[in-house]
């Protein structure tokens, strides 16, 4: 049986079974924890201060203050302005030079002309350095998963999901794609399946929430007329349609369509928008601008207990996804360096927090998506082995250093250039 983490009051997080406790349990638990805090102030104990965290505007502080060598940080921005992703700033045109020539490549959702090489540098929670455009909204591809996985926390928690471990087709309704008008001639679909066919194979209802969120369940089938298969093809076009499925949970694979497979069954179980969700029990709490928009495709709009809603993507691949400034990012980071915490309030629990920095077996260095983990040094061998990233096409990245209080967001850098700009920071570290 998993053990949980709920809190007690607003201050206490007690591991317990997934069981309910009885009164008695919990009223002795609750004295245990006042007996406790009258002993501390007893013996004149002081709690711990609650860190910092910004209200609707931002403190700063100067790098030296913070511990931080001025000149060195100066030459790591520096670097990462000089080294602006070659790509394309126009999206549309980077996605036709990259993953728009694969089959069935074409965007359906929309895409947006990038801005200058901006970021942002946090230490303590305070801005000891920003560059660039931190307030122009952009696309940030890939971190957009990082944002859905935090839903799929957001309903771990709320025990929408009691267990990851939970096959996930149990829990999806059937879903009805939107039809803005009926058929030209009634009669002429009868005998075609109405209901999108996510779940109906004997492979995908093997499928747990686990492998969704660490992409290792090798989902099977077509969605928002993707083929998983077309989604960095192999190069053996022979295998597309025909290779034998792995088991979930043996093989690592990095697929969008799975990705918006994820989105797809979360909206049917909060049984709202994927915005609404994560404005209301994340974004507004940590005192995000109103600026940020999540976008899914021109086609991914399904009907939901009688009105038009559309799942979001989980990227940028194909258009939409996450459009945020770089401001918002590092509020989210801060919030991830701070294990779920925000202030004196908790938004997504410990153990989830944990789960998305547990290794996935068959990729050490990936959590839950799309918490990149720095296993061994191997990811970013110039960061600590306890730092993690989130990570988008871009090259975007809110980097953390949870040992070194410390949050990075880089926006449109070369992606091999990333880790000598870490390296650089870190190297201006003086405490």
């Amino acid at each position: 049986m998993r053990p949980l983490l709920r809190p007690l009051g607003r201050a206490l997080l007690l591991p317990l079974p997934r069981v309910s406790l009885s009164r008695a349990a919990l009223l002795l638990a609750t004295l245990a924890f006042t007996n406790a805090a009258d002993l501390a102030a007893q013996a004149g104990a002081r709690p711990a201060a609650t860190p910092y965290v910004p209200g609707a505007t931002w403190e700063t502080r100067t790098p030296t203050a913070m511990g931080v060598d001025a000149a060195k940080l100066a030459a790591a921005i520096a670097f990462a302005v000089e080294k602006e992703a070659r790509a394309p700033r126009d999206m549309e045109e980077s996605h036709y030079r990259s993953f728009g020539r694969e089959p069935f490549g074409q965007g359906i959702g929309p895409f947006k002309p990038r801005g200058e090489p901006s970021g942002v540098v946090l230490r303590g929670g305070y801005v000891i350095a920003s560059w660039g455009e931190p307030d122009r909204v952009d696309m940030t591809h890939s971190v957009t998963k990082s944002f859905l996985s935090a839903t799929a926390g957001l309903a771990f928690d709320r025990g929408l999901i009691p267990s990851v471990r939970d096959t996930v087709w149990k829990s999806q309704a059937p879903t009805y794609a939107l039809r803005t008008q009926a058929p030209g001639e009634p009669g002429s679909r009868y005998g075609e399946p109405m209901m999108l066919p996510l779940w109906e194979t004997p492979h995908n209802r093997t499928i747990i929430w686990d492998d969704l969120l660490r992409q290792t369940s090798d989902w099977e089938g077509t969605l928002w007329g993707k083929p998983e298969w077309a989604d960095r093809p192999a190069q053996n076009a022979a295998e597309w349609t025909t290779r034998a499925r792995k088991a979930p949970g043996t093989a690592y694979e990095y697929n969008d369509v799975r990705v918006n497979v994820l989105a797809l069954a979360l909206t049917n179980l909060w049984r709202r928008p994927l915005p609404e969700v994560l404005n209301e029990y994340v974004m507004e709490p940590i005192g995000a601008s109103r600026t940020w928009r999540w976008h899914g495709y021109d086609n991914s709009w399904i009907t939901l207990d009688g009105r038009p809603v559309q799942a979001v993507s989980g990227g940028g691949h194909w258009g939409g996804g996450m459009f945020i400034n770089a401001w918002d990012m590092a509020r989210f980071g801060l919030l991830t360096q701070r294990r779920g915490v925000w202030g004196t309030k908790r938004i997504l629990s410990e153990e989830w927090v944990k789960l998305s920095l547990t290794p996935t077996v068959p990729q050490p260095t990936y959590g839950y998506m799309n918490w990149f983990l720095n296993t061994d040094r191997k990811w970013m061998p110039s960061a600590p082995a306890s730092a993690f990233g989130h990570v988008g096409n871009g090259t975007n990245l809110v980097f953390v250093a949870p040992e070194q209080d410390l949050v990075v967001v880089v926006r449109w850098i070369e992606n091999n250039a990333i880790d000598e700009f870490l390296g650089k920071v870190m190297g201006a570290l003086t405490r």
